[in-house]
């Protein structure tokens, strides 16, 4: 009981900042207009569908190869983005050299550029008679109207975020550590793993995250590449532009959900890994 009264004394004892009650009402409002109500339309739209219909929208051969496809290509692009994501991080941070101010400027670029125009961009770039298809297509290779222009397309899309989370990580470390495991005899490779790369897990799984979720909804530079072939390179979101264009709102909810709870699931998990590296690894 004098635990509960200590806890609740607590709770009643005024902050520093003044004015919670009302910011946490304001918060609380705001996040209500714009995600909750949303997303319970969405689900009160699908479970309009009935039990029948939801489950075979849900157990559809096109929808499981559109949900396979948005959500794997997702997470492979998220991968490479990880990766290269973090070695670009890592030249703009490390070395000075021409025109690194402007690779740093580009870098943000899928941010300013509209997704259409990344689209019509890649698939002139990658199609059989482009830039790169063209050298490909004689080898045997195509990339543009493939399930890889896809992984193309979300790579663009997603590296920003990998590089833009990890970079001020890289310039708050600085180069002393580095030089301090060289000078106690450690090698580059014991360096790179022990040194290096733990303080930076956090930042590399948020820039993961990040990278996945904007990856898994992508539409507008994906179309233009994919092909949009059903059961081969048609992604989720375009199914439910077709479906609403059909007029079939609940099944179109109905994708809508699939993705919202996958998207979750899968990001609640990257994000509970996430806090157990910031508590094994520590805050970056």
């Amino acid at each position: 009981m004098t635990q509960a009264t200590a806890l609740i004394g607590r709770w009643r004892q005024p902050s520093v900042l003044p004015g919670l009650g009302l910011s946490l009402g304001i918060t609380v409002t705001a996040l209500s207009l714009i995600v909750l109500i949303p997303l319970g339309a969405l689900f009160l739209k699908a479970l309009s569908a009935g039990p029948a219909d939801i489950w075979a929208v849900a157990s559809s051969p096109r929808t499981l190869a559109a949900l396979r496809l948005s959500f794997l290509g997702a997470m492979l692009a998220a991968i490479v983005n990880t990766v290269f994501g973090l070695l670009i991080a890592w030249i703009l941070v490390r070395y000075d050299f021409p025109g690194r101010r402007l690779l740093d400027a580009a870098v943000d670029l899928p941010f300013a550029l509209p997704t259409a125009v990344a689209g019509i961009a890649l698939a002139a770039i990658y199609a059989p008679n482009g830039w790169v298809g063209g050298l490909l297509a004689p080898l045997g290779y195509k990339i543009a109207y493939t399930p890889l222009g896809v992984m193309v397309a979300l790579i663009f899309v997603g590296l920003p975020f990998v590089v833009r989370t990890v970079q001020p990580v890289l310039q708050e470390a600085g180069a002393d550590i580095e030089e301090a495991a060289a000078l106690l005899g450690a090698s580059r490779w014991r360096t790179i793993t022990r040194v290096v790369l733990p303080p930076l897990i956090p930042a590399l799984l948020t820039g993961f995250v990040l990278s996945f979720a904007r990856a898994v909804g992508e539409y507008g530079s994906v179309i233009f590449i994919a092909g949009n072939v059903p059961m081969v390179s048609e992604i989720a979101p375009l199914l439910i532009v077709i479906r609403l264009e059909q007029f079939d709102y609940a099944g179109a909810a109905v994708v809508g959900v699939l993705m919202l709870l996958l998207a979750f699931a899968l990001i609640l998990t990257a994000n509970l890994i996430q806090a157990f590296a910031r508590r094994r690894f520590g805050h970056v």
